[in-house]
């Protein structure tokens, strides 16, 4: 006998996939997970699902899962050593009593703000990603964290543009006719809108791809266009010279529908395409082509995603390619616009869930204090009123993905430092816990699931009873709150998943009216209320900025000292400036394909997918250094260093370089690339500028090549 869950997939993707697991319900094996599959029925996942969640049965049943509470023996931190031979088994009521008692003592001796939460997109279920947890710290008293690691400067910066982050939905893109990929390896990392891309190319749609590597989705395209990074504000603003200095934009849409034309007009005077192909490595007729091609081809939608705000410009790259849009009018048509970001149509009842008016009813009777997560290894090393004393991680592995790694570890590795890591793996991060509590996977608890990709809401029942001794995040924290005795305090730290969810539903959304949790159970995913046919949501303006315009020109911008237009100031580290007299080459810290940044790349069947400890080298740069294939490299700037293998082949332009995030002790270096990117901020949203980095290789002696890893400590 088997039966089939509906359920909702909750990983760091656009796509947000409705899926089917099939369960035993009888026998030996009754209440184990035997398949899973893509819901044919949602109109965005269509049947299928990407490679790593096709293979998730491997994740849920792995040998390596952290199934029980663990406390460290008595052996040092870090040195890949996160396993369970450096820790012993507990019960959860010890490892409760023990995460109490050192909260208690550093905020009696430091204040509760010495205790800093550290979570971010290991899940985008809405419970478990923010809600009993954040409860807990605000009640608590503990440092707030600024979540800005991924989409905080883009996001903020199209908030800036058009007000909040909605844009063209996915089975719009099967009316377009131009395709501009920008940033966005589609087939990599957002599978799910491909298959609308195609059906748009058979009925005569062009698709044309903006990336300075060559992906999946470039050697897809009709036209691949190689950008220098960080110089994506400068080709907008040039083909903004095109199109205004031609009269080629929409003057009629533009006239009600926009503010600060005028101003945009005579910025974009300093950036003719002559300038622009000296920034950005693109000739000035293909930029003269692609701004006439876009303006043409209608309708045209552009699709943007977050690693072109991942330099310290990617704020004001997000700004100026969301313009474009605005005063070309294709925002008037089904299947033009722009998408960067759908997830501002939700406006759940965040307060809600959240509770924030907690923080004043904790210890401090105040708003605490925000550590930008982008600067842990500042957090975790240079701060000192109060010091960070206690670091709690659920939902991220920051021994790998956070920027200067170097300091990070040096942070993780203090012996004053009480770290708590709440996990499914054994991840990097665990190297340094001194308790780990097991971790539910989505198919053990249950969710409700919004998506930054399209506008389905979705329900994601709970298939199987959890493994071992694992509890979700709501569960984990909700029994924490309890030790604290904070239910005697609010009873919201009584209310089950259900009851948060009718909570998270409780919202004046129009978008929202008619959704509630049982209509949700019966049917699994439903359809934002965006009316019928395509969703336009600026085709008659409405644009919910201060001014109901699309703000070319920003009041609020201008109020922190930011340019209130949109100006090209080359990052810091970039071909454009003196760092690269020392350091020529530009490094981009890629996303893997078949990883979701250091989720799954643990997994052998995920592994098999994936080339990792390859430094992609141009020709030209590997033969001025002499560099050959599969030579073993060093890759060095003032930060540190690492090893890699150098792979000498046509997906990198000259003077950049590209290597894969994985786990740092998966490979043979045990090294993280971000041992060599900066805390640097973006312009705007405060995010991490992991794409603005400047490196060089040289290879490595005989007499180093024995050696694995060069990194400052």
């Amino acid at each position: 006998m088997k039966k089939q869950i509906y359920a909702a997939c909750p990983h760091d993707c656009p796509d947000a996939c409705g899926v089917l697991i099939t369960v035993e319900t009888g026998g030996a094996d009754s209440g184990r997970a035997i398949k899973i599959q893509g819901d044919p029925g949602h109109p965005v996942t269509r049947g299928f699902l990407c490679a790593k969640v096709a293979k998730y049965l491997d994740r849920v049943y792995s040998p390596d899962r952290v199934l029980y509470p663990m406390r460290r023996k008595n052996v040092p931190k870090g040195g890949g050593r996160g396993n369970a031979e450096d820790f012993e088994r507990i019960t959860w009521a010890s490892a409760l009593d023990e995460i109490y008692e050192h909260f208690t003592a550093i905020s009696r001796e430091f204040g509760p703000e010495a205790i800093l939460p550290y979570s971010y997109g290991g899940t985008l279920g809405v419970l478990n990603n923010a809600s009993m947890d954040h409860r807990f710290f605000h009640l608590l008293g503990a440092s707030q964290l600024n979540r800005t690691i991924c989409a905080s400067a883009g996001g903020d910066a199209l908030i800036t543009v058009i007000g909040k982050k909605l844009g063209t939905e996915p089975e719009a893109f099967r009316h377009s006719k131009f395709i501009l990929a920008w940033g966005a390896n589609i087939h990599g990392t957002n599978v799910h809108l491909w298959p609308f891309i195609e059906e748009a190319r058979r009925n005569g749609a062009r698709l044309v791809v903006i990336d300075p590597y060559k992906t999946r989705t470039a050697r897809c395209a009709d036209w691949y266009l190689p950008i220098n990074p960080g110089t994506d504000v400068a080709l907008a603003l040039g083909m903004m010279h095109v199109i205004i200095n031609e009269n080629l934009y929409d003057a009629d849409y533009v006239a009600r529908y926009t503010l600060g034309f005028d101003q945009l007009r005579e910025r974009v005077q300093a950036y003719p395409p002559e300038k622009v192909a000296q920034w950005t490595g693109i000739a000035a007729q293909d930029i003269r082509k692609l701004a006439h091609e876009y303006v043409t081809a209608r309708p045209a939608v552009i699709r943007v995603n977050y690693g072109v705000q991942r330099s310290e410009n990617g704020g004001s790259a997000v700004r100026a390619i969301a313009m474009l849009p605005c005063i070309t009018g294709s925002w008037k048509e089904a299947g033009g616009g722009l998408q960067l970001s759908t997830s501002g149509s939700w406006q759940l009842n965040k307060d809600g869930l959240l509770r924030p008016d907690l923080m004043l009813r904790s210890p401090l009777g105040r708003i605490a204090r925000t550590i930008n997560m982008s600067e842990l290894g500042q957090a975790l090393t240079r701060v000192d009123s109060p010091p960070v004393k206690a670091v709690f991680v659920y939902n991220s592995n920051p021994a790998v993905v956070a920027p200067n790694h170097n300091d990070v570890v040096r942070g993780f590795k203090r012996p004053d430092l009480f770290t708590v890591v709440h996990e499914q793996f054994f991840t990097d991060t665990v190297d340094y816990a001194d308790l780990v509590l097991p971790a539910t996977t989505f198919f053990e608890h249950k969710e409700l699931q919004t998506a930054y990709g399209h506008y389905h809401l979705q329900i994601s029942h709970q298939a199987i009873a959890p493994l071992g001794e694992c509890r979700s995040n709501v569960d984990m924290f909700r029994d924490l709150a309890h030790r604290f005795g904070f239910e005697k305090v609010d009873p919201c730290f009584n209310e089950t998943a259900d009851q948060m969810i009718d909570v998270a539903l409780q919202s004046e959304n129009p978008w929202l009216q008619g959704i509630d949790r049982a209509r949700l159970e019966q049917e699994g995913h439903i359809r934002l209320k965006l009316g019928d046919g395509p969703f336009l949501p600026f085709a008659h303006g409405n644009f919910p900025t201060a001014s109901g315009k699309a703000e070319l020109y920003s009041e609020s911008l201008a109020k922190t000292g930011l340019d209130p237009v949109v100006r090209f100031v080359p990052p810091t580290e970039s071909r454009h400036t003196e760092h690269a007299k020392k350091y020529p080459l530009e490094l981009l810290s890629r996303k893997a394909d078949n990883f979701l940044n250091t989720t799954f790349s643990n997994l052998p069947s995920i592994q098999a997918m994936e080339q990792t400890e390859l430094l992609e080298i141009h020709v030209e740069d590997a033969k001025a250094r002499g560099i050959r294939e599969g030579d073993k490299i060093r890759v060095f700037n003032d930060r540190g260093s690492v090893v890699l293998k150098a792979h000498v082949n046509g997906q990198t332009q000259q003077g950049v370089v590209a290597t894969r995030l994985n786990w740092a002790k998966l490979s043979p270096n045990a090294a993280s690339i971000n041992v060599l990117t900066s805390e640097r901020l973006t312009d705007i949203g405060g995010g991490a500028t992991f794409y603005s980095t400047l490196v060089d290789v040289e290879p490595l002696s005989r007499s180093e090549r024995s050696g694995s890893l060069l990194a400052k400590s």
